[in-house]
């Protein structure tokens, strides 16, 4: 009898184990994309200006890795099966970081906690980083920006960036290319921007 309970026992662990097994098995992982835009930036330098870059700004369905798809103008959808390799503000930050390190036009550039001696801030919000579908499937990239004097503060410009950028061929691969054309485009011309404003 002690025998028996003890092989039934055993049945039992052995049944749970094997379902939590199943259960932890890991499902195909999704694909990871970053942003791989590095515009060529042209205009005005400011080798003296020191500026800091604060991570973007972004509503709930944007401050994720999750790629934004949007049916209609009020409704949000992700694209399945595909993340960004970071939260999206994060990955927004560290390539205007690059493009401004990149033009060779200022004297430094960082993020928050550096420690440079910052003169000017480049203050910026995510609007729109989407994929419509309606009425033909295209990225549309909006980013809000401002140049803030860091010694007192003072708004010294703002201006609102837009880019649309038509998908072309299919696939998840296909929207993130058309969302990272448009951002280059974003980029390019928000650098060259606020250049010519330090």
């Amino acid at each position: 009898m002690t025998g028996m309970r003890a092989g039934f026992v055993f049945g039992v662990c052995l049944a749970v184990l094997s379902g939590c097994a199943g259960g932890l098995i890991p499902q195909t992982p999704p694909d990871t994309y970053g942003l791989t835009g590095s515009p060529v930036i042209s205009g005005q330098s400011a080798p003296r200006r020191q500026i800091l870059i604060a991570e973007p700004v972004a509503l709930k369905a944007l401050d994720s890795e999750q790629i934004v798809i949007k049916p209609t103008p009020s409704s949000i959808q992700y694209l399945a099966n595909s993340q960004w390799s970071d939260r999206l503000p994060k990955m927004v930050q560290a390539k205007l970081v690059q493009a401004f390190e990149n033009s060779g036009r200022v004297g430094g550039v960082g993020r928050p906690g550096e420690g440079l001696a910052i003169d000017y801030q480049i203050s910026t919000s995510i609007r729109s980083f989407e994929i419509r579908v309606n009425g033909g499937e295209t990225a549309l990239v909006e980013i809000s920006a401002k140049v803030i004097n860091d010694r007192n503060g003072s708004v010294k410009a703002t201006k609102v960036f837009s880019s649309q950028a038509r998908v072309r061929g299919s696939g998840n691969a296909a929207y993130v290319t058309a969302l990272d054309r448009a951002f280059e485009d974003v980029t390019e011309e928000l650098v060259q921007w606020a250049l010519a404003r330090l």
